[in-house]
């Protein structure tokens, strides 16, 4: 199933995915283009794995941690599908990084690799929005640099395990006005998924809906206000939001 949320009519719903509609529990079928895209699931946390992608640390200069390299969005830097994403005033290097998102079904802690992708609901496309010009010192969470307003673009559906099957081979493509900026594939995570949910649960409890982010493979680069971003991972779709001016939004609340 390919589950999707939306605001229509100053309502939320949710439901299937199926063509140019959403197919509502109560039998209604919405129109996509009547209706905004909202993140597919609503979790108590979401996870980032930093540096999970030989390729990327080495872009950065920087080697591959020892131990994984965890750091949290903000509940409020999600976004869905379309939705603006905002850029900083005075930020001058700020990037896309798309990544795989695996959807947690039910709460776990301690859990085996073995028994990890048993607790998974399924997967969707975030977009770990990051600001470097907030990145002063490597030994300072990156709050202000990924937990903006609007840094986390999540959809546009949560594709469940029954569609997508085995996640450890699926390509990774970011386009920025069409041209191909990142390419990579799942299979060179230098920890798989399993090892991922194991390790977090190992010490912190993952609820029903909680999404982790699973790293970003080379080919980040600076996108500015104007331009319009779209992640691809294969099975799931196409995450599509531009970059607008942080102004706007300060203009919208005034």
């Amino acid at each position: 199933m390919r589950w999707v949320r939306m605001r229509h009519q100053g309502q939320i719903v949710e439901g299937e995915w199926i063509g140019e509609f959403v197919k509502t529990g109560d039998g209604r079928e919405i129109r996509c283009t009547d209706a905004d895209w909202l993140p597919p699931v609503v979790p108590t946390k979401v996870v980032g794995l930093a540096l999970n992608y030989r390729d990327h640390a080495a872009e950065l200069g920087l080697e591959n941690p020892e131990d994984p390299a965890l750091f949290f969005k903000p509940l409020s830097s999600l976004t869905g599908h379309r939705a603006p994403v905002y850029y900083p005033e005075g930020a001058t290097h700020c990037h896309y990084e798309t990544e795989v998102a695996v959807v947690m079904d039910r709460s776990c802690r301690g859990v085996r690799a073995e028994q990890a992708l048993d607790y998974v609901r399924g997967y969707t496309i975030a977009n770990d929005f990051t600001c470097r010009d907030f990145i002063r010192n490597i030994f300072r969470p990156p709050v202000r640099a990924k937990g903006y307003d609007s840094f986390c673009p999540l959809g546009p559906a949560l594709y469940t395990k029954d569609i997508i099957g085995d996640p450890d081979a699926l390509e990774i493509v970011t386009r920025v006005n069409g041209e191909i900026r990142q390419s990579g594939n799942t299979r060179h995570l230098q920890m798989a998924i399993p090892d991922i949910i194991a390790y977090i649960s190992s010490f912190m409890t993952l609820e029903a809906g909680d999404v982790i982010l699973t790293g970003t493979p080379k080919g980040i680069s600076p996108v500015y206000p104007g331009d319009q971003m779209a992640c691809e991972v294969e099975g799931l779709g196409v995450l599509v939001n531009p970059v607008v001016p942080d102004a706007v939004r300060h203009a919208h609340h005034q």
